[in-house]
């Protein structure tokens, strides 16, 4: 299930969108402290981003250009304003569509599903709070820092972030690395866990991967 938040201040207008989205099989996260959007959306890690122009403390724009220097999410600009300058600006900052209220609810319904086929069909990035992970070339940025991963660590990170709140099995894990016809024992896999935890900890994130006894690991 796709995640997506939206930053919208008319409550009304926030509540009937969340309820669109989630009748058509979207999970949902409302904004409500417009203070602190920017750490929001990173700790939420939507796969999409609803976002209004016109919000109190930052307008959308500003929120745009600060967040594109932290995160690759999709982002589009849902707003009152439609004038071709403010498209542009929206774009150009990094946006990736822009739709204008009144908006017709299957247009808009049609846009994400299009931006969200695009990004899951070529995108190698996946973005967790303030980290930028880049499953082609195995690398983890966390703003000026970067670590790599070795194959089999970025495999199970990749892994337990894409099943991120979920208990994962030790099972689950042993049988991802094999489909990606990569051998790996028990001990091996506890071993290629505590490097990467170690890895982790010097982007400033510890302990992100717990471990649930007899159960698995997750990530939240």
């Amino acid at each position: 299930m796709s995640k997506i938040m939206i930053i919208e201040d008319d409550e009304v207008l926030s509540l009937e969108l969340k309820e669109l989205l989630t009748l058509n099989g979207y999970e949902v996260e409302l904004v409500k402290d417009f203070k602190n959007t920017i750490e929001a959306i990173l700790n939420y890690n939507p796969d999409l981003l609803l976002l209004d122009i016109n919000i109190p403390y930052l307008n959308g724009e500003v929120i745009l250009q600060n967040l594109r220097k932290k995160s690759n999410v999709p982002v589009i600009m849902v707003t009152s304003r439609n004038t071709d300058m403010d498209e542009a600006l929206s774009i150009s900052l990094g946006a990736d569509d822009y739709i204008t209220k009144p908006y017709n609810p299957n247009i808009l319904l049609l846009r994400i599903n299009a931006i969200l086929k695009r990004v899951n069909r070529i995108s190698n990035i996946i973005n967790y709070k303030t980290l930028i992970i880049n499953t082609q070339n195995g690398t983890i940025k966390n703003q000026d820092k970067e670590i790599i991963l070795t194959k089999n660590e970025m495999i199970i990170f990749a892994y337990l972030l894409n099943n991120k709140d979920k208990i994962v099995k030790r099972d689950e894990l042993m049988t991802s690395l094999w489909n990606n016809e990569e051998f790996i024992n028990d001990n091996a896999l506890t071993v290629n866990i505590s490097r990467l935890r170690s890895k982790l900890s010097k982007l400033g994130y510890n302990n992100i991967i717990e471990t649930r006894k007899g159960q698995g690991y997750i990530i939240s």
